[in-house]
């Protein structure tokens, strides 16, 4: 297997030391491995409990025993495969999915599916594909999100500016984020707006999407070289586009003066418009209060609309967890139950309460949508079928590519390094990654 992260081998002795005893009352532990953390106690975590606490009950013998790994989970999962101690069950990540499925790690579930009669098309198409490989279906999704423009709809009203609406362009952005953000008195263009009409993050996983909406690509079709593609003629342009965002219109505030403020200038309501996932439904229920004790950003104030976009159709990226059964797995038979208890109807209803993603259940997703108290829910809907899976479902080793991106970002952004050599010189080191796979 072409592992690539053996220097993590410490690990290892952790792992086995995680093996269960063998239990005086013969019980069968079914194994299920996550990137989560500790339980906090909260109502999600008691909720979670009573869903395993069930299953154990209605499976008469058998434990479950989570193992979480909120730090290194890929390093870690590859090393308890090397080391045939894996788990029974892995959450899948469609960032990681290749090095695993492609390694041949994963068992095949279409027999399993296909003589328990599952039905696929309970869940939306695009995000059970991201585990596929030809006939081959390597995992089942539990839930998902779109990369998404959130806007704050009290700050647009407060501007006169009519909402974002599907199907517009990069320009409609730029006019739009201009409109909405406002300086003091005496404020100067290298000052940080007091409310800024976009807040850029350079994480490339959060941008990427610029680049497909725009007609670039980051690698070739065959997953094997970024020159050509990186630091495409297109992909120059909309980067350029991203930079004059911050430096020349002023419209974001700077990386420097966002770590300065200490806070998520949208969640603080300083920021009229972000671009991030689902996930971000949670901080913007948590966020911070004001002098008056009003949180500064409610769920009533959010808005949802998809990435402008250049091209004839919008794209954006979906980041997707599954759940995945070991090639070795002891216990196939009560893993699959395990899964499709998990994914069914009654359970995906409880555990999707939490708000923070999209579940990939048609029918659940799709109620939460009419859920009154959660009017944005409703908007994620029509961005689905323009979501397209992150490129480390498919490349092994991608993870370099978004590091090599966000550096060449940061070399415009902070030192002021031209855009097509700064694109040129990440692709060059990205080709050199990529040559050492093969």
């Amino acid at each position: 297997m072409r592992w690539r992260l053996l220097a993590c081998l410490p690990a290892l002795c952790i792992i086995v030391q995680g093996c269960d005893p063998v239990s005086p009352r013969r019980e069968t532990v079914l194994r299920i491995a996550n990137w989560g953390g500790a339980g906090e106690d909260s109502d999600f975590d008691k909720v979670l409990q009573k869903i395993y606490r069930d299953f154990e009950s209605q499976h008469p013998g058998v434990r479950i025993r989570i193992e979480n790994n909120p730090d290194g989970y890929v390093q870690k999962m590859i090393l308890s495969f090397i080391a045939k101690a894996e788990p029974d069950i892995m959450m899948l990540d469609a960032s990681s999915a290749a090095i695993f499925i492609d390694n041949g790690v994963l068992s095949d579930l279409t027999p399993l599916i296909e003589s328990d009669h599952f039905r696929l098309s309970d869940y939306y198409q695009n995000v059970v594909d991201i585990a596929r490989r030809g006939k081959a279906l390597y995992a089942i999704p539990q839930d998902f999100t779109p990369v998404v423009v959130y806007y704050n709809k009290r700050l647009f009203e407060r501007a006169g500016v009519p909402f974002p609406k599907a199907g517009w362009n990069f320009d409609e952005f730029l006019q739009t984020a201009k409109k909405l953000t406002v300086r003091g008195p005496g404020a100067s263009t290298a000052d940080p707006p007091d409310i800024a009409g976009f807040s850029f993050t350079n994480w490339m996983a959060g941008w990427v999407m610029w680049l497909w909406n725009n007609a670039g690509d980051v690698v070739s079709p065959d997953g094997k070289h970024a020159s050509g593609y990186l630091d495409s003629p297109k992909n120059v342009e909309t980067v350029a586009f991203l930079r004059d965002l911050v430096q020349k219109y002023r419209i974001s505030p700077s990386i420097s003066q966002t770590a300065a403020m200490g806070v998520d200038p949208f969640a603080n309501g300083q920021a009229a418009m972000a671009v991030s996932g689902h996930w971000s439904m949670i901080g913007y229920a948590n966020a911070p209060k004001d002098a008056a004790g009003k949180p500064k950003i409610t769920w009533d104030d959010l808005g949802v609309v998809e990435m402008p976009h250049q091209t004839s159709r919008p794209n954006t990226v979906m980041y997707e967890s599954g759940y995945a059964i070991g090639k070795n797995c002891k216990h196939k038979e009560l893993a699959w139950e395990f899964i499709k208890y998990m994914t069914s109807y009654r359970v995906q209803k409880l555990y999707q309460d939490s708000g923070i993603a999209v579940c990939g259940r048609i029918d659940v997703a799709e109620q939460r949508a009419r859920n009154p108290k959660v009017p944005v829910e409703a908007q994620f809907i029509p961005i689905i079928p323009s979501c397209r899976p992150p490129y480390g479902s498919r490349i092994e080793g991608y993870e370099v590519v978004e590091q090599m991106g966000q550096n060449a970002m940061d070399s415009m952004l902070q030192n002021g390094e031209d855009v097509q050599v700064a694109l040129s010189k990440a692709a060059k080191r990205v080709d050199r990654e990529f040559a050492k796979k093969l």
